[in-house]
């Protein structure tokens, strides 16, 4: 099978692709005012047909593990329907989903049955009151008991992201690894990232994850071993836990390094980086299955201008106003 590789000879085995920039929730670090739809419509996102076809493309280029990301991805209301688009092609044997889990208990069996495999859940507070502070939304209980539905559907593990902020949640690490240590939960502490549309928020409660990092290896956590479809986590196991630590460093030494996922927009746009430049055009390939290869190859010859890194350190960006514009 052909296999996608940069020019830096990084290999691509992941795909993170949006469904939806609409997302229901207000968070702080991502949406503070709210969805605005900025002339998007329901009609705007890829349908299922073109995200079969999209996804048949990456299959063929060895892609291995899709992950359905937003905004929030199962206000689509064909979601199950896209779940099922994806899991048509049989060498895709990890499909996730990204969530605030707010549908997580009502929906999470009909999800499963439609072909996921794994499932990621955004909560930033174990504290209801910070929860909704964070979130605009007085869902914490809401999340909670989705989870719980997920392990009763079946889920042997949930992974659980966990933006990182200074003196809101960076403090609260001895509550988090309490809620972990009787449940097989991946807690996943995610360093807050700079977007344009979060300068002042970034300057307020950037934290670096490193100082957790030391705080576990001084408690008697070890670093596991990365797969090659793995995200970007450093993975931390403890013999005494049944749940996991991973930490998500971008500003880290060499964090593009082991770089192995790409990017398609709602509106189908292949991103090279999360904090890229404005997105590769895919969607004229994608109105029938007889531009497969010429999909394929605008794909393959995308990838040749992917940046050996990217340039948050400079305060760059790109063209990322926040996190929801193509699944953050």
């Amino acid at each position: 099978m052909p296999q996608l590789i940069d020019a830096f000879a990084r290999k691509f085995y992941y795909l993170r692709l949006s469904v939806t920039d609409v997302c229901n929730f207000r968070c702080t670090y991502c949406l503070p005012d709210g969805y605005r739809p900025n002339g998007n419509t329901n009609k705007s996102f890829l349908s299922p047909d073109e995200i079969r076809r999209v996804t048949r493309a990456f299959a063929e280029l060895g892609t291995e593990k899709v992950r359905l990301t937003g905004g929030e991805p199962s206000l689509r209301r064909d979601f199950c329907e896209i779940i099922a688009a994806v899991r048509s092609h049989s060498s895709i044997t990890t499909l996730a989903v990204t969530t605030n889990g707010y549908r997580l208990a009502r929906d999470i069996v009909s999800w499963r049955d439609a072909g996921l495999t794994a499932l990621n859940v955004s909560v930033d507070s174990l504290d209801a009151r910070q929860f909704k502070a964070i979130t605009g939304q007085d869902k914490f209980l809401q999340v909670m008991a989705g989870i719980d539905a997920a392990f009763d559907a079946g889920f042997s593990k949930v992974k659980v992201n966990t933006v990182l902020m200074r003196d809101v949640n960076d403090i609260h690490l001895d509550a988090f690894l309490d809620w972990i240590k009787p449940r097989p939960i991946q807690l996943r502490f995610i360093e807050l990232m700079e977007t344009g549309d979060g300068a002042e928020l970034f300057r307020q409660r950037h934290v670096s994850g490193d100082a957790i990092r030391r705080r576990l290896l001084a408690l008697g956590w070890e670093l596991q071993p990365r797969g090659r479809t793995d995200g970007p986590a450093l993975v931390f196991r403890h013999a005494d836990y049944q749940g996991e630590i991973g930490l998500i460093m971008p500003y880290s030494k060499d964090f593009c390094a082991s770089c192995n996922r790409l990017r398609v927009s709602a509106t189908g746009n292949l991103h090279l980086c999360l904090f890229g430049e404005e997105g590769i055009p895919l969607r004229d390939l994608l109105d029938g299955d007889a531009s497969l290869a010429a999909l394929k190859l605008r794909i393959a010859g995308g990838l040749q201008m992917k940046k050996q890194t990217h340039f948050l350190h400079q305060g760059n960006s790109g063209s990322t106003r926040n996190l929801s514009f193509i699944g953050g």
